[in-house]
């Protein structure tokens, strides 16, 4: 199936913030739908093709965020692109700042296509209001986890709800990597991780079993994730810390475990794509990693990946 010629989508994402798995969706849109001219909203917007957030707060109306509202205007549709953005479990902000994006492509007419979503879970009205009201002005919805699917199905928008799954399984797939575990623990935790987890790393950090301890930092730049990262690396015993930037990286880390600890979804999902054990640990009761606890093979999720996919370049054909 193609395109209309020349078809010109904005993507929408937590892209530019230096987190491996919002950068991996990001990889994902542009290898399979090469036929769309992707422009990308990233944090700064100083990329080719790239155009910076729109305003909200006093230091981004210093950024051209002109250039957002004529690449939004251009558009043909406004694609939000994967990951949990409309979710308040960490901060209500998320919520205001995706949804002020919506709520402009809406005011400039264009169709808003929500793909390959984790929605909530919730801890304010706030956040849950602002995602409902997106979701019932939205052209498209499809999302990754069956919690997602159930959460805005007891909604009863009347957006059709397509349920896929995370589309970067379809990258993690591609890569044909030898096995070499030798007895090594990977720990991949995140900036504000649960005391489950913690407790969890030191305890898995202290068993005997395995004589090499990784920490994995899927976002090294953000100064929460590198402080959990030297906490951790203090209370377990030879453990050394790895910056991750790249989705083959990740892959080459994974690969080479016998066991991964996971606080963050993109790792636990790069440890099933290649059949490595691993143990997910939620932030929250219905927390998108809490969806992969029950799947023991990556095959379900690719085919749920392809069926999200072939669905989205239906609509992106009509759009």
């Amino acid at each position: 199936m193609t395109y209309t010629s020349g078809m010109r989508c904005l993507l929408i994402g937590n892209y530019g913030v230096g987190n491996l798995g919002d950068e991996a969706l990001r990889e994902y849109f542009q290898r399979r739908f090469p036929d769309v001219h992707w422009t990308v909203v990233t944090v700064d917007g100083t990329g080719m093709h790239e155009v910076p957030r729109l305003p909200l707060g006093l230091r981004s109306l210093f950024k051209p965020w002109w250039k957002t509202l004529a690449a939004m205007w251009q558009s043909d549709a406004v694609v939000f692109g994967g990951g949990s953005l409309f979710t308040d479990i960490e901060s209500v902000f998320a919520c205001v700042l995706w949804g002020w994006h919506a709520l402009v492509a809406r005011l400039c007419r264009k169709p808003v296509l929500l793909a390959f979503q984790g929605i909530g879970p919730f801890r304010t009205k706030t956040g849950e209001g602002i995602a409902r009201w997106v979701i019932s002005h939205a052209s498209f919805l499809s999302v990754r986890d069956a919690a997602s699917f159930a959460r805005v199905k007891s909604w009863r928008k009347h957006t059709n709800v397509v349920q896929t799954s995370d589309p970067v399984i379809l990258l993690l797939l591609e890569q044909n990597r030898v096995m070499q575990p030798k007895n090594v623990l990977t720990i991949i935790p995140r900036g504000k991780p649960a005391h489950s987890f913690i407790s969890r790393a030191q305890e898995l950090g202290t068993d005997t079993s395995f004589e090499t301890v990784f920490i994995l930092s899927l976002n090294p730049d953000a100064e929460d994730e590198r402080a959990v990262c030297r906490s951790l690396e203090a209370s377990i015993p030879g453990a050394s810390i790895r910056e991750i930037r790249s989705l083959d990286a990740l892959i080459s880390a994974i690969a080479g475990s016998s066991f991964v600890l996971s606080a963050r979804y993109h790792g636990a999902l790069a440890a099933l794509a290649l059949g490595v054990p691993y143990e997910a640990v939620p932030q929250g009761e219905g927390d998108k990693l809490a969806s992969l606890r029950s799947i023991s093979s990556p095959d379900a999720l690719r085919i749920s990946a392809l069926e999200g996919e072939k669905v989205l370049r239906e609509v992106l054909c009509n759009s």
